[in-house]
C-alpha cells in the first residue's frame, strides 16, 4: 500500500466515495485514484511522488500548462492585495473587456456584455434562467450525451421518442423539474425540428455543447450548429452555446471562433464559458448581447449572485492566461494533437484494435467503434471494456490519461518533444492491453 491507497482509504472515511466529483473516483476503470500533490508543465506529480505526463490539464483549464509562473505570478500578486471584496474590482472589467474582445470575427460581436460566476454550473444555470426570463417560456431543449453542469433541470436523461419530457437522471431531483428539460439525440436534425413542431412556443432555448466533450469526443456535424441557431430563432427561441469546455481551448475566440473561420457562420444568443477563463482558479463566466444580457439584476428582472463573483484571485489568473494565449499557443497545441492522434490511431491500428479517434479542433480522445460516434447512443455501443487496460498501462508507463473512456485528452504548451515522445513511446503496449481485454 503506497500514499495514494492510504489517502483514499481516509478520504473514503470522511468524503463520499473518497472524492469530491465523481470521476476522480476512477470507477469506469478501476483501481485507486491518484493524490497529486504537485504540477509543473506538462507533468504532474503523485502522493507517493511518482511523475507523470499529464493529458488531463485539470480537465481543460491548464492551457498554458501547469502553474505557469506568469500566472502564478498573477494569482500572489493579487492575494497579497486581499482574498475576496465582495465589491467591484478594476480586474473584473478588465477580464471582461478580454472575453467580449476575443469572441469576434471580423464585425460580428455576439458578446457584448459579460456576467462573471464561479462555476460552469452556475454559468449554465444563469443562462437558462436568462433565456426563460427573456423569452417568458419554460422548457428548455439538450441533447443526449451533452453535459451542462449539475443544476436539477440538466439532470435529466432521455425518455421515448424526440418530443418526450425528460425524467430525473439522478435522485434529488424533483420529476416536475426534470419535465421541463426535452432530451434529444445529438446530431439530429430530424429530431430537432420534430421537437420544435411539437413544443415550439413553450420552448425558451436550446442548449448545446460546441463541441461534444462528455461522451468522448463528437464533433457537431457540419452545419449542425447553425442549423440549431436558426431553428431557435425561428421559434422566436434563443440559443445557448456551451463553450465551458472549449472556450478559449481550442481557439482564441473558442470553438465558435473555429466555426467562423470555416464559413460555418451563426450568432448564438448566450455563451457559458469556464475552466480556461479562469486560468485553472475557480471562475466562470456567460456573456451574449446586451439585449439579453442586461436582463439579469441590477438592470433587469432575472436575479443572479454569487458572494466570490469575480474573485480577485481567480480574475487575475483569468486576465494572465487570456494575455498569454496567443495564436502561437493554439498553433503549437494543434500540432501536437495531430501528432498524437495519428499516433494513438497507429499504434491501435497495429494492436488490431477497433477503434477511432475522433477530434474536435485540438480536443481528441479515443473510442472503441469503428468510426466516431456521432451522438450518445452510438458511443455506448463501444467497447468500453478496452479502456481500463489501455488506461492503465499508460499510467504504469508514466502517463496519465482521464479515468473515464468518454473524456477528451487534453494536452497544453508545455507539452514539448520530450513529452510527446514519452506518451507516443506508451502507446504500443497500451493498444496491447487493450487488444487482449
Amino acid at each position: 500500500m503506497d500514499r495514494n491507497d492510504s489517502l483514499f482509504d481516509t478520504a473514503r472515511s470522511v468524503i463520499p466515495g473518497g472524492v469530491n466529483s465523481p470521476v476522480r473516483a476512477y470507477g469506469s476503470v478501476g483501481g485507486t485514484p491518484r493524490f497529486l500533490a504537485s504540477a509543473s508543465g506538462a507533468r504532474v506529480t503523485d502522493a507517493a511522488g511518482r511523475e507523470y505526463v499529464d493529458l488531463v490539464a485539470s480537465w481543460g483549464p491548464a492551457l498554458l500548462g501547469h502553474a505557469h509562473p506568469e500566472v502564478v505570478q498573477a494569482v500572489q500578486d493579487a492575494a497579497t492585495r486581499g482574498l475576496s471584496f465582495g465589491a467591484p474590482t478594476e480586474g473584473e472589467v478588465e477580464l471582461a473587456q478580454l472575453i467580449a474582445e476575443r469572441v469576434r470575427h471580423g464585425e460580428v460581436r455576439p458578446v457584448e456584455r459579460v456576467r462573471l460566476v464561479s462555476t460552469g454550473t452556475e454559468a449554465t444555470m444563469t443562462a437558462i434562467r436568462l433565456a426563460r426570463g427573456a423569452t417568458g417560456r419554460d422548457l428548455l431543449v439538450k441533447f443526449s450525451g451533452h453535459y451542462h453542469g449539475h443544476s436539477d433541470g440538466l439532470l435529466a436523461a432521455a425518455g421515448s421518442g424526440v418530443a418526450t419530457l425528460a425524467l430525473p437522471g439522478s435522485a434529488g431531483v424533483p420529476a416536475p423539474i426534470a419535465a421541463q428539460t426535452l432530451v434529444i439525440d445529438y446530431n439530429d436534425p430530424d429530431a430537432l425540428a420534430a421537437v420544435f413542431a411539437e413544443h415550439g412556443e413553450r420552448i425558451a432555448a436550446v442548449i448545446v455543447e460546441a463541441a461534444s466533450a462528455n461522451m468522448g469526443v463528437v464533433a457537431p456535424l457540419p452545419g449542425f450548429n447553425r442549423l440549431i441557431a436558426d431553428t431557435a430563432h425561428a421559434h422566436g427561441a434563443l440559443m445557448i452555446l456551451d463553450e465551458v469546455l472549449t472556450g478559449f481551448r481550442v481557439h482564441p475566440a473558442g470553438f465558435w471562433g473555429l466555426q467562423q473561420e470555416a464559413g460555418e457562420q451563426y450568432v448564438p444568443d448566450i455563451i457559458t464559458f469556464g475552466k480556461v477563463v479562469g486560468g485553472g482558479m475557480p471562475l466562470a463566466a456567460l456573456g451574449g448581447s446586451a439585449a439579453v444580457m442586461d436582463m439579469l439584476a441590477p438592470v433587469g428582472p432575472v436575479y443572479q449572485a454569487g458572494t466570490l463573483s469575480g474573485n480577485p484571485l481567480s480574475v487575475a489568473a483569468g486576465i494572465a492566461t487570456l494575455r498569454l494565449a496567443t495564436p502561437e499557443v493554439y498553433a503549437r497545441i494543434d500540432a501536437a494533437a495531430g501528432r498524437l492522434a495519428t499516433s494513438l490511431d497507429a499504434a491501435l491500428t497495429a494492436a488490431g484494435v477497433v477503434h477511432a479517434v475522433p477530434r474536435a479542433g485540438s480536443l481528441f480522445g479515443v473510442a472503441f467503434l469503428p468510426e466516431a460516434p456521432r451522438d450518445y447512443a452510438i458511443a455506448q455501443t463501444q467497447e468500453s471494456f478496452r479502456y481500463a487496460p489501455f488506461f492503465h498501462s499508460m499510467r504504469e508507463q508514466g502517463v496519465a490519461l482521464p479515468p473515464s473512456v468518454f473524456e477528451a485528452w487534453f494536452l497544453t504548451a508545455a507539452h514539448g518533444d520530450d513529452e510527446l515522445a514519452a506518451i507516443e513511446a506508451a502507446l504500443p503496449a497500451a493498444a496491447a492491453a487493450a487488444a487482449s481485454a
